[in-house]
Formats: C-alpha cells, structure tokens, sequence
C-alpha cells in the first residue's frame, strides 16, 4: 500500500505517517518545497529517513496532478493548508484558498486520472461555531465563525459533493483539538506548557493569554490519527467527528500545566486584551459515539494526561 500524506511535515502528518509505516505502508510525505523543509516533527519522531519526501503545491492543480501521477498512491491523506485559526483572521485569503482550493484539486485530480484511490480531508471542530454546551455530532449544522472555519466548512461540503456526485471514496474527519509535543508555539496549549516549563526553570517571565474563559474537548494528537486511518478502511466512505467526549475549560489547562509543576498559576498569568480574537467560540464539544460504534474508535488519553505527557516532553528536549 502507498499513502500520499499532504502537510506530512505538521503535527497530524508526522504522526500519521508514523503510523503508516508501523502498518507496513509506503509512505510519500508532500511538503510546497520538499528541498528547502527542514520536516523537524520527522526528524524528531526518527522517521526522517524512512519518508519519501516530494514536492506539492497544494494550490496549484498541475502539481497536484504530477504528483498523483507520480506516487500513484492507494490513499491520500490532506492535512495540508493553513491550520491557525488565529493566523486565519490576519490571513484569511491564504487560509481560504490553502484549505478549499487544495482539496478540490486533489478531487479533480483523482477524478481526472480516474485512479480508485481513497482520500481523506482534515475538516475541524470549528465548523460547528459554539456548541453551547450540547455536544457536536455529524448532523450539527455548521456555525463557522473565523476565517479557518469558514474554509474547513467549505471543504466538508466540497468532499461531500465529489463522494456523492462522482462515486469517489472522499471522507472528512470533523476533528476536535488534539494536542502533543509537535505543536508549534503559536497554538495556545504549546505556549502555555512552554512557558510554564521555562518558568519552573526560573526565567521570571509572564504568560500572557487571552480568552481563558473559553472550553475545549482537548485529545491526545497520536491517538486522533488513527481514527484518520479507519476511515479509509471502512467499505463505504463517510464523515465522522473525531473527539474525547469531555470538554474543558482552558484556565483547568493551565492550572494543571503550573501545579504539575509546582506552581500557582495566579502569579504567573496575566489575561492580555490585545491577544483576544474578533470572534471566539466560548464551548465547543463533540459526541464521538459515531466513531466508537463504526470505527471502533476511542480516545484513550485524558486532559490530565495530554498536560503530563507534553511536560514530560518539553522538559526532555530542553
């Protein structure tokens, strides 16, 4: 089997073709410039030399095309594209064409060759906008409410339209947050754990955060990419949201983050108004119970031990 893993060099992809090598998998890892990509996240899973690595525009459909010629993978998995919803309101243009353009392309472009090959697409959680408490499922409308979400939401109805239109095996997993070491600082729960640890350490600084009223369902990033996998494996394609089923609030996060480390987390963090969004989603929750009864499919790890394993990382690397 050859699997094309699209943003192979992110958290999701480094960890995904983990996975598909430990199954046997060829895997070939796109990236936009694979020449000039450091892939630090496989390097630092030590899969660095085990992944063919190939150049991929994600955004421009003749590169697609070239390189699906090229592979002629058994499985494409999309985790290309912008992936910061922050990032997305200062980017909203790359945002929008990173994530609904390059999924149309990899449609066409398995439709064009005409090749039976099964494509997964990374949807999020943040199509659903907030949950208001009661848990998200597949037939929760969509509430997009950042630049991000907006294009997540555009590529689900585009993934649905080619499965339902030409036949194509094309699937979106609705993903919760999912966290780990591989997470780029910028994400909230990689600064926080960061700069709990460097302050453990006695740099004397101040974590400034926004919003820390707001809830997440929080998983463990290496259990949600096997989910990724079952849905291909399934006989029919299908969407399924992928989520630990608890939900909590990000000031827990954080508390547990500062006490695993001995520390208050009150004299340590300051809320910061230039830090807070245009648009927040203040719950978001998700009912995984699809993915339990079809994919057999569970998560396994809990907030507390996604905040240990992170600090237990972040403190061996340093």
């Amino acid at each position: 089997m050859k699997a094309l893993v699209c943003g192979v060099s992110g958290q999701d992809g480094a960890y995904l073709a983990e996975l598909l090598l430990a199954k046997g998998y060829e895997v070939y890892g796109a990236s936009r410039d694979a020449q000039m990509s450091s892939f630090a996240n496989l390097k630092y899973l030590g899969i660095h030399d085990r992944v063919k690595k190939v150049s991929l525009a994600i955004n421009d459909f003749r590169s697609v095309l070239q390189v699906i010629q090229q592979v002629e993978p058994d499985e494409i998995y999309n985790l290309a594209g912008q992936s910061s919803v922050g990032l997305s309101f200062e980017q909203p243009v790359e945002t929008l064409e990173s994530i609904s353009i390059g999924v149309l392309n990899l449609l066409e472009a398995i439709r064009f060759t005409k090749r039976n090959i099964k494509l997964y697409n990374a949807g999020s959680s943040e199509v659903f906008g907030d949950t208001h408490g009661i848990p998200a499922d597949e037939s929760t409308p969509f509430h997009p409410q950042s630049p991000y979400a907006v294009a997540k939401a555009s590529a689900h109805w585009i993934v649905a339209n080619y499965r339902e239109a030409y036949g194509l095996f094309a699937c979106t997993g609705i993903l919760f947050n999912h966290e780990s070491p591989l997470r780029p600082e910028r994400f909230v729960t990689r600064k926080i754990i960061s700069t709990a640890c460097r302050i453990a350490a006695g740099s004397g600084e101040t974590l400034h955060l926004g919003n820390i009223g707001i809830a997440r369902d929080w998983g463990w990033a290496p259990e949600y990419v096997e989910a990724m996998w079952k849905m291909l494996q399934q006989e029919q394609p299908d969407d399924f949201v992928v989520a630990t089923g608890t939900t909590s609030k990000l000031e827990e996060f954080i508390a547990l983050a500062f006490s695993s480390l001995n520390l208050d987390w009150h004299d340590h963090v300051q809320v910061d108004s230039s830090l807070l969004r245009p648009s927040d989603i203040l719950e978001g929750s998700g009912n995984p119970a699809k993915a339990g009864m079809v994919l057999e499919w569970k998560a396994q790890f809990t907030l507390q031990d996604v905040v240990k394993m992170m600090i237990d990382s972040e403190q061996t690397t340093k």
